[in-house]
């Protein structure tokens, strides 16, 4: 029996690379074993997740994911609510491309990336799952929420590139005088954090905004979130954690709570309640607090690189 792959396609991805490399990719999937066909989204909302969904509803084996970290968490979506779910491929052709990092596929070809299937190499990944009360959203990389989330997706991708390391400092010197604390309550596998917040963060992996050392132990498919909290400080400090943040040393300082945990429930309270904070997930905006997570361990099989 002759097994199915879709290619779901964002044509305006990487400077518009994927649809002139459409007819190549089809030719891999078709070495690979596969009945090859192709979705080019549209503008229309929820364009890749629908096709997603419909894809594998009607029998495809594998899913492949071609665009930036957008379009793949759109397709996650698709997927991840299923009771039958395909295996799942990706093409990164956005500009940050932190989990195809995180699966060792290649960043710098897309016939390259594509090639990865040829080696039938596959891994099950852990899956987040963000409930907001009337909907839930899935996740693979990070969900984020405080005003420091600014500095985590406020760098235009354009000056992470030329500048790295020293565009979140820059951002970081900018943004700091206006930064805000909020009273929450985090809730997790270890215990209870009552306090001022600047930030938390809730990874699947260990690339985060193109870095690498942000979540120094994270695992791919263990079913755990590794969770970072950052408690208020003055602008020199904050600062200093930033720096130490983005070369992995900041998990011992004392502004920082780093565990590992299986679900988070995040609430806002006392002078905070009632406010509108914004839930990001894999880099857009989810929903808003409160929200509860929880880790589906090993819940979509991946093709995976090196």
């Amino acid at each position: 029996m002759t097994r199915k792959a879709r290619l779901i396609y964002n044509p305006v991805s990487g400077h518009e690379q994927m649809p002139k490399n459409v007819a190549d990719i089809l030719d891999i999937l078709e070495q690979a074993g596969y009945e090859a066909s192709a979705f080019r989204t549209t503008p229309e909302e929820m364009s890749a997740q629908n096709e997603a969904t419909r894809a594998a509803k009607e029998g495809f084996e594998l899913i492949v994911a071609a665009g930036g970290d957008g379009t793949i968490n759109e397709v996650v979506n698709g997927l991840a609510f299923l009771d039958e779910r395909p295996k799942m491929a990706i093409i990164p052709a956005g500009t940050t491309n932190d989990y195809a990092r995180a699966l060792g596929i290649p960043r710098d070809s897309i016939l390259d990336a594509a090639k990865v299937i040829l080696k039938n190499k596959t891994r099950k990944m852990d899956i987040g799952k963000a409930d907001f009360g009337e909907k839930s959203q899935y996740f693979v990389n990070i969900a984020a929420s405080g005003s420091l989330t600014e500095l985590t997706y406020g760098v235009p991708s354009e000056v992470k590139s030329a500048l790295g390391y020293a565009a979140y400092l820059i951002k970081g010197a900018e943004m700091l005088p206006r930064l805000t604390s909020n009273e929450m309550r985090l809730t997790y596998d270890d215990g209870v954090y009552e306090g001022g917040l600047s930030m938390f963060l809730l990874g699947m992996t260990n690339s985060i905004g193109g870095f690498e050392q942000i979540m120094p132990d994270a695992q791919l498919s263990d079913g755990l979130f590794q969770l970072i909290v950052v408690k208020p400080s003055d602008p020199v400090n904050m600062m200093k954690l930033m720096a130490l943040a983005l070369n992995g040393k900041h998990v011992d300082d004392p502004n920082i709570i780093y565990t590992k945990t299986k679900s988070l429930k995040a609430e806002l309270i006392g002078k905070s309640e009632g406010k509108e904070l914004p839930v990001n997930l894999d880099g857009e905006i989810g929903g808003y607090c409160p929200v509860s997570f929880e880790n589906l361990k090993q819940h979509i099989e991946f093709y995976v690189g090196a």
